[in-house]
């Protein structure tokens, strides 16, 4: 569904459509197995040990779940590098066990491009994640994974994040023998999402309405959801001016849970996983400090005293589970920003790509 229906509202039409997108694009990535396999034996071939991820706003947020992906499938030390370490300060570590995964939707971002010249000069393994395979970021790095997006007309990112977070999945898996068995479960998880956004978006404009009055709110999740308690925040932050904060589970008991109050909203994003009982203690600590709480994502319904709940089906792979625990975020910050009298698809200060000095 690329184009903009004839009964979408003028108001955030090229957010919300880039939103519907998404399971067109995940089915078109589960179409590349050849090439996720090519790249991902290359990596094994140069007996990479360590994953060295770079990458600003929605790709860095992305960035947050190749950790768990890449540490539980081919089991690689996977991080979100410091790409001032090296391009500003000159840091000259050696990159010769290292994968250097680039994400950048633009492919564009000149500190990011920096970063990959000075890696492949060290002895990595670099791979640019990108959705322009002609950009300057593709044409330094050794080898390129498409995000096969499209065209994003909409200033906030939707359609490349997830992209991005089924790419580093699927590169994870090839690595590790379990490439059949991923291709088949985003295909499958596709079909989920596709059912599950026009249910999710009456839901979310009634949220978004009780909604309006916020100005900050604290975004909770753990293990591979903390990339989409990440990437829901910054789409409140740049779509909505809510001054939305991510944190996991833990940290919300270390010092932030003293600042909630009733008017101070908590969104916790729950999957039935081994970070269950820590999203469990989280929410009950933020009711008992008054906060009101939404609980979505898969486990949803296992969270206590939710004023708001907002399942979604479970991924045929955990690994999987944010590019549907991610809709609901979307979906309200579009919805959000249109009850506070905001266009989505016009932030304020904010171009499509931002250019990093």
């Amino acid at each position: 569904m690329s184009a903009v229906r004839a009964d979408l509202p003028v108001v955030g039409a090229l957010l919300l459509s880039e939103i519907r997108e998404q399971p067109a694009v995940l089915r078109r990535l589960a179409d590349q197995a050849e090439t996720f396999q090519r790249v991902a034996d290359e990596a094994v071939a140069r007996d990479t040990r360590i994953v060295r991820m770079v990458a600003h706003g929605s790709s860095d947020n992305a960035a947050s779940s190749g950790v768990y992906a890449f540490g539980l499938l081919p089991g690689w030390t996977a991080l979100r590098d410091s790409i001032s370490l090296s391009v500003y300060y000159g840091a000259e570590v050696d990159l010769r066990d290292s994968c250097v995964l680039a994400l950048s939707q633009s492919g564009r971002t000149p500190d990011v491009v920096d970063y990959v010249e000075r890696a492949v000069g060290r002895g990595a393994f670099t791979i640019a994640v990108t959705n322009d395979v002609d950009s300057p970021l593709a044409q330094v790095a050794d080898a390129v994974l498409p995000l096969l997006a499209g065209e994003e007309r909409a200033i906030a990112a939707t359609k490349t994040y997830t992209a991005q977070v089924a790419t580093v999945a699927l590169l994870a898996a090839h690595a590790a023998g379990q490439g059949p068995a991923y291709v088949d479960g985003l295909r499958v998880t596709a079909d989920l999402l596709e059912q599950l956004l026009p249910e999710l978006e009456p839901a979310l404009a009634s949220v978004a309405t009780q909604l309006a009055f916020v100005g900050r709110m604290l975004v909770v999740g753990r293990g591979p959801e903390f990339a989409t308690a990440r990437e829901l925040s910054l789409k409140l932050l740049e779509t909505c001016r809510v001054a939305a904060e991510p944190l996991t589970a833990t940290d919300l008991a270390h010092g932030p849970v003293a600042a909630l109050d009733s008017l101070f909203p908590v969104w916790a994003i729950a999957q039935d996983d081994a970070s269950l009982p820590t999203v469990v203690e989280a929410v009950t600590r933020a009711r008992a400090a008054g906060a009101t709480v939404i609980a979505s994502g898969s486990a949803a319904l296992a969270l206590p005293g939710a004023q708001t709940v907002i399942p979604v089906p479970a991924a045929p792979l955990p690994l999987l589970g944010p590019l549907l625990s991610i809709a609901p975020g979307q979906l309200l910050a579009w919805a959000l920003a249109q009850a506070k009298g905001l266009d989505p698809d016009r932030p304020v200060g904010l171009a499509k790509v931002t250019l990093v000095p």
